[in-house]
């Protein structure tokens, strides 16, 4: 009998206490925190405003989502390596001045526009790594001196006026609906499904992680990690020039106005909120999107509630602050517990 009997609070004593180290590290991951967040954002500004859970308006934030999560994705995997990546924002701008000229003034067809404008910006992330890994240089300074470069580019090709008369592709890629859910949001969402799988399934991606976490190590353990940090500074570049495609066709013109401009920021902002570390080696894909959809509300919520353009860039900036901070002090608790 006592047989029989024993094995009942055993087993609910191992349930409990294999529950709880489950629920904290539940608490302990960044991503929980920013799902919430956004589920909470989303409610409130739903009960405050009905038509900001709309379909129009949830359609406008899905093509919104798919531009700035792009690159969000291209910057985090850069961070990953424990570099940066200040010319993402540049580089779209410029991709889409590239594509619209190759397209119009060379009349190049769409899809060889598209091919040649992806090859330059490879090149352009090809030149970053080589300058971090080969010369040494520091990551912000390389690439500030090609945001600066690519935003003189932009201005030189247009001489500040649009470029009219693109082809019927861009518009069909970047404002075409498939069972009412924008195509370029689709794109997105199999780009970061990728990159999960590439991070988190893959021995390459593991490397990313070593690299970033502890060069020295990964080196000693036989990874090279000069390809691996030039690899995701070419990625981070076309993904920068894939969301320049989306960013065209929904404009419709190749417009050299404000087109990515400061959207580094936003990217870094939605890394950092989704849990990637600024010194590398810590982030996951699943972060990196729950912390662009936050920010996109915000910026989204602020503009349904009618609030000044000027005081979004207040918030958003108090974010990143608030992001920057929590992600120094999770590594300070990091380092105590090891």
């Amino acid at each position: 009998m006592n047989t029989s009997t024993a094995p009942a609070p055993t087993e609910a004593g191992a349930g409990k206490a294999s529950r709880t180290p489950l629920a904290r590290r539940l608490l302990e991951t960044p991503e929980v925190g920013v799902v919430a967040a956004c589920v909470v954002v989303f409610v409130a500004l739903a009960l405050d405003k009905s038509t900001f859970a709309g379909a129009v308006n949830l359609q406008g934030m899905g093509f919104d989502l798919a531009q700035y999560g792009l690159i969000a994705i291209g910057e985090s995997l850069v961070i990953l390596t424990g570099g940066i990546d200040l010319s993402v924002g540049a580089l779209l701008g410029t991709s889409v001045i590239l594509m619209s000229w190759f397209n119009v003034r060379a009349g190049l067809p769409p899809v060889l526009a598209i091919l040649v404008t992806l090859v330059i910006a490879g090149g352009v992330g090809l030149i970053h790594g080589l300058a971090v890994t080969r010369l040494k240089m520091p990551p912000f300074v390389v690439t500030l001196v090609t945001y600066t470069v690519a935003q003189g580019v932009t201005l030189a090709i247009t001489s500040g006026t649009s470029i009219i008369g693109i082809g019927g592709l861009f518009s069909n890629i970047g404002q075409q609906y498939v069972a009412q859910i924008p195509l370029p949001l689709i794109l997105f969402a199999i780009v970061a499904v990728a990159a999960w799988f590439f991070l988190e399934r893959t021995y390459v991606g593991r490397q990313v992680y070593a690299v970033g976490g502890n060069p020295e190590a990964a080196r000693l353990a036989g990874i090279r990690g000069d390809r691996r940090i030039i690899s995701m500074y070419v990625t981070s570049s076309l993904l920068s020039a894939f969301a320049g495609i989306m960013v065209l066709g929904r404009m419709g013109v190749g417009s050299a106005s404000g087109v990515g401009v400061g959207w580094e920021l936003s990217a870094i902002a939605a890394a950092v909120i989704g849990g990637v570390s600024l010194v590398g080696g810590q982030g996951r894909i699943l972060g990196i999107v729950a912390g662009t959809v936050l920010l996109e509300l915000i910026n989204n919520g602020l503009t349904t509630l009618q609030i000044n353009s000027n005081y979004t860039n207040i918030v958003l900036g108090c974010v990143l602050g608030l992001a920057i901070t929590a992600d120094r002090l999770r590594a300070r608790s990091v380092a105590r517990r090891g």
